[in-house]
């Protein structure tokens, strides 16, 4: 900014002063040249960041400028001191006398047209040092009042939200890129999938059917993974999440992951990827069941694991906003490559914000979890329930209509994709005999539902519902219930003879 400070003209002040060694943050002479600048040439203000509005400006009347030339622009009139005079000659709360004067030398004052870009982001980053000052008032007022209902914790919450509030306004937009920069980046992009060996573009699931159909996680992708209760969501989600931090398959690169677990806690989460890892029964881990041998398998499991770069967060009803600012913080300290979120219905309100009823809340936090994949540029997997409507029907297989509040998740979502298991289902339909049913009839049924029965064991049935840049369809996987487990479905007509 040296460069920038030498070319800046002190004009005359006008409505506050720089003297006061107790004010907040500002550069006067910057907002100055800048307005000063547009005035001369009206074309400036396409050169500068859409992000800076009025209030960004320390000095009101500057603000007021400011404003009033944009409008002036935007209808297509000129903006300069002889257009703008109309709208302050008469004005009674300007805090200078003569303002004809003092427009005309911001126009005949500037320096340097072409430093224009440089004083507006001045001005924004000496708001942001402002606000950033008031936060700190606000927490530091709230800390020495505390109230009964608002415990410590709650005041860091809150602190953290603000900031993030803020950090998210302060976040630079891309704006209109260049054809020929993004037809080199999805060349780049072809080009990883060409080099891997399972030609995926995105982070790996660790299951080569639903690779194959999705091309791997996509970096800015919301995924939605939905299903009714005891088909193994959470299982899944789980394998392909754990998968990603520890691959050591080629061409796959091992990735951070934030997993936020608001059904179950870090410890029953980390049972059941010993369990996976350890191939012993969860439920027997649970109860203390295992032998010396087993138990020898499961310290060998977590020594082998430890180190996996898998972070959990068991905060319940943690808002959209709390996990946005610790997944920002995660990557910025180890670096992040997939967030899951286990499930979207738990998710709180946002700090400060009441939503008008649950649907309008969801569609919020459906629509953050969309931003928060597109602002940190990695995959975000988050889990939803089904509506019951699935139970009532014969075909039990979930369609894009049974997500609970289907609209905002629907709409938000790059990816839909429904776990479905059969067998849970057969085994609670076990056929029991009419009356004045024959044996023969009845055996007949029996021995059908046994059949399809034999036929589900162990397997499940993944259904890409949506996919914005891909084809829907389904894939068949093995799950080992005791295990929390899901691989992928080997064919056994397809085995060498005698396998």
């Amino acid at each position: 900014m040296a460069d920038e400070q030498t070319n800046i003209k002190n004009f005359p002040l006008a409505g506050v002063s720089s003297n006061n060694p107790h004010s907040m943050p500002h550069n006067l002479p910057a907002e100055q040249n800048l307005l000063g600048a547009i005035l001369l040439d009206n074309s400036v203000i396409e050169r500068i960041d859409d992000r800076l509005v009025a209030a960004h400006f320390y000095d009101p009347l500057h603000g007021r400028i400011y404003d009033t030339i944009c409008r002036l622009i935007n209808r297509g009139q000129l903006a300069n001191p002889l257009t703008l005079r109309s709208y302050f000659s008469n004005d009674q709360d300007n805090t200078i006398d003569n303002v004809d004067v003092y427009l005309s030398e911001l126009a005949d004052g500037v320096i340097s047209i072409t430093q224009a870009a440089n004083y507006a982001e001045t001005i924004y980053d000496a708001h942001i040092r402002r606000q950033l000052i008031l936060v700190g008032d606000e927490t530091i007022h709230d800390a020495n009042n505390p109230s009964v209902d608002t415990p410590a914790l709650k005041q860091i919450e809150t602190a953290e939200a603000k900031l993030f509030r803020l950090a998210e306004t302060s976040i630079s937009t891309a704006g209109l890129r260049n054809f020929e920069n993004i037809i080199v980046a999805s060349i780049s992009q072809a080009d990883a999938a060409r080099k891997n060996d399972g030609n995926l573009s995105g982070e790996s699931t660790g299951l080569t059917d639903l690779n194959n159909l999705l091309g791997g996680l996509h970096k800015s992708d919301l995924i939605i993974l939905a299903g009714r209760p005891g088909m193994g969501k959470t299982a899944l989600a789980t394998n392909m999440a754990f998968h990603a931090a520890t691959t050591t398959r080629s061409g796959e690169k091992s990735v951070p992951v934030a997993f936020f677990s608001l059904e179950m806690s870090a410890e029953q989460l980390g049972t059941r990827i010993l369990s996976e890892r350890a191939r012993l029964d969860s439920e027997q881990i649970r109860r203390g069941k295992l032998n010396s041998r087993d138990f020898d398998n499961l310290v060998d499991a977590s020594n082998a694991i430890s180190s996996a770069p898998f972070f959990i967060d068991d905060t319940p009803s943690i808002s959209i906003s709390q996990v946005s600012s610790r997944a920002r913080r995660l990557k910025r300290t180890s670096g992040l490559g997939l967030i899951v979120v286990d499930y979207v219905q738990l998710l709180g309100p946002e700090l400060g914000k009441k939503p008008e009823n649950r649907t309008q809340e969801i569609s919020n936090i459906s629509r953050g979890l969309k931003s928060i994949a597109k602002e940190l540029d990695v995959p975000v997997l988050a889990l939803s329930q089904l509506s019951r409507a699935v139970e009532l029907r014969e075909d039990k297989r979930p369609n894009l209509a049974d997500l609970r509040e289907s609209g905002s998740i629907e709409q938000d979502a790059d990816v839909v994709m429904f776990v479905y298991r059969e067998e849970y289902y057969l085994n609670k339909r076990e056929p029991e005999r009419k009356v004045n049913e024959s044996e023969e009839s009845y055996n007949i049924r029996h021995d059908e539902w046994f059949s399809r029965l034999q036929s589900a064991e162990n397997k499940a049935e993944i259904i890409i519902a949506k996919q914005r840049h891909g084809p829907t369809g389904s894939v068949q996987v093995h799950f080992e219930k005791q295990f929390t487990h899901f691989t992928d479905l080997t064919d056994l007509a397809k085995l060498p003879e005698g396998f």
